[in-house]
């Protein structure tokens, strides 16, 4: 079953097209790739198909805990559908700690309400404790726990991505979505994350879809690659099929 179906998906600013009659089906415990050169419409994709953005025209249509159509979509309520993402940028809470950044991510899990926060009732120490615990897993999956104390504006890049990543699976999505996760990675760290996001896609039972620029990431973990370029698919397959056909090699493999 389809988990994501993208139809005639349309975006302008002004008079500038920005994606225009994008057409994808996503199934549910896919890798998918999202690639393309730099201004090919993929961050804005990623944005339309959180909230962040509204389409011009076409349909964003999610089965995941029900059918989400795209008037639905917005950035506040993603995690209560069962999506969450990271961005190319990355947007943690640089003055505070890792443990703290990762348990945000959670707060969507937390049950308790207004009266047992205000007065310390049993279910609020409860739940807490629950979030505590369940994120510390979390940051030993990542490496992390040795670091859980540090503030995050002082791990180096690779590590703040990670933290991201760790942040966004806390909301417990079925699809999570990843802009440029192996971005200021060295090599060794991006062979890790390689195998990480396989082992949580498995692990957490999860649906990902990725845009990144490290070919050999891409290539080893996706079963389905959609290229964009000047706002348009202009081609979807497997990475046999993509790393074999002659308009991706001439718009992005082999350079412009």
């Amino acid at each position: 079953m389809a988990i994501l179906r993208v139809n005639d998906l349309y975006k302008s600013f002004g008079g500038v097209k920005a994606v225009s009659n994008i057409n994808i089906s996503i199934e549910g415990g896919e890798i998918a790739g999202v690639i393309g050169p730099n201004g090919a419409g993929k961050t804005t994709f990623f944005n339309l198909l959180t909230g962040i953005y509204s389409p011009s025209s076409g349909e964003i249509t999610y089965n995941i805990k029900k059918e989400i159509p795209s008037k639905n979509l917005k950035p506040h309520k993603m995690t209560s559908y069962g999506i969450a993402r990271t961005f190319q940028n990355i947007r943690l809470f640089k003055n505070m700690s890792i443990l703290d950044n990762v348990l945000i991510g959670y707060h969507n899990n937390l049950s308790y309400g207004v009266i047992p926060s205000l007065f310390r009732l049993p279910s609020y120490y409860k739940n807490e404790e629950k979030a505590y615990n369940e994120v510390l897993e979390l940051l030993k999956i990542f490496n992390l726990s040795d670091k859980k104390d540090e503030v995050a504006r002082n791990l180096p890049y690779g590590e703040q991505r990670k933290v991201e990543i760790a942040r966004a699976l806390a909301a417990k999505p079925k699809l999570l979505l990843l802009d440029e996760p192996a971005a200021g990675m060295n090599p060794n760290e991006t062979k890790e994350l390689t195998s990480l996001i396989t082992w949580i896609k498995d692990e957490f039972d999860l649906t990902i879809i990725l845009i990144e620029h490290d070919m050999s990431l891409v290539m080893g973990i996706c079963s389905k690659v959609f290229v964009f370029n000047y706002g348009t698919l202009i081609a979807s397959g497997t990475p046999d099929e993509i790393q074999n056909n002659p308009q991706v090699i001439t718009a992005y493999l082999g350079g412009e």
